[in-house]
């Protein structure tokens, strides 16, 4: 696999008991740790496991050599969402707009993290899902059903409203919000969704809108990888 030796920038998340490492340019390649060392070692060590998520793309991504190719250029107050695992803060790169190029990109990144989450749904299906020490962890179905619940809530948090479907098909399911998604970030890009809701609060930067879905659906298709009992497949 091609390493890059290419610096890499990257932002801290710093909660108090868990600090996220998070690339600036590659959304949902971003890592968790109990300081800011062991978040960047994680970043750095999951570099493989994302390029492989970006393998088909155009998008020429190649991990890092070691984590001195990694540049800290903010570091950012984490809240009681960092310390319980999911990151909760938005870089301030993600306040600038979306150009034609960068939608263009992350309209090629979201489908190839959706894929990614759709291989390991697809390897897992026949599978029972290893448990916790103590029992924990969802079973595959109620995986699906929270990054549903998630991808919508975001859409929300966006300003977007998902038309109803009530289809009981989980995959036309995730199709119909994965649609959602692609629509409003488009309109968001081109300036149809007001940066402010009705009420005056602040929605969240389209930016950042992706950034949040694409980690939240890799995070999930790679527990859903490290719970198998058979990853046979992840030697493929």
């Amino acid at each position: 696999m091609a390493q890059s030796s290419e610096p890499i920038e990257v932002y801290l998340e710093i909660g108090q008991k868990r600090t996220f490492a998070g690339a600036l340019d590659w959304p949902g390649w971003a890592r968790n740790g109990r300081d800011a060392d062991a978040a960047l070692q994680a970043l750095c060590d999951a570099g493989p496991r994302y390029a492989g998520v970006l393998r088909g793309s155009t998008l020429g991504f190649h991990a890092p050599a070691d984590v001195s190719t990694f540049t800290v250029v903010e570091r950012l107050a984490g809240t009681a969402s960092t310390d319980f695992g999911t990151p909760a803060a938005a870089p301030s790169a993600d306040t600038q707009p979306v150009g034609a190029a960068a939608l263009q990109r992350f309209e090629l990144l979201l489908p190839a993290c959706w894929g990614a989450f759709d291989a390991a749904v697809a390897a897992a299906t026949d599978q029972e899902l290893r448990r916790g020490p103590r029992g924990g962890g969802r079973p595959l179905a109620g995986i699906i059903q929270h990054v549903l619940g998630a991808d919508q809530g975001s859409l929300a948090t966006l300003g977007w409203k998902l038309p109803q479907d009530d289809t009981a098909d989980w995959r036309a399911a995730l199709e119909h919000t994965r649609q959602a998604i692609l629509d409003a970030l488009g309109a968001a890009a081109r300036g149809e969704i007001p940066a402010r809701g009705p009420r005056g609060g602040q929605r969240t930067p389209p930016r950042y809108f992706v950034r949040d879905v694409a980690w939240h659906v890799l995070d999930h298709a790679w527990e859903i990888e490290d719970r198998m009992t058979d990853q046979s497949f992840l030697q493929t």
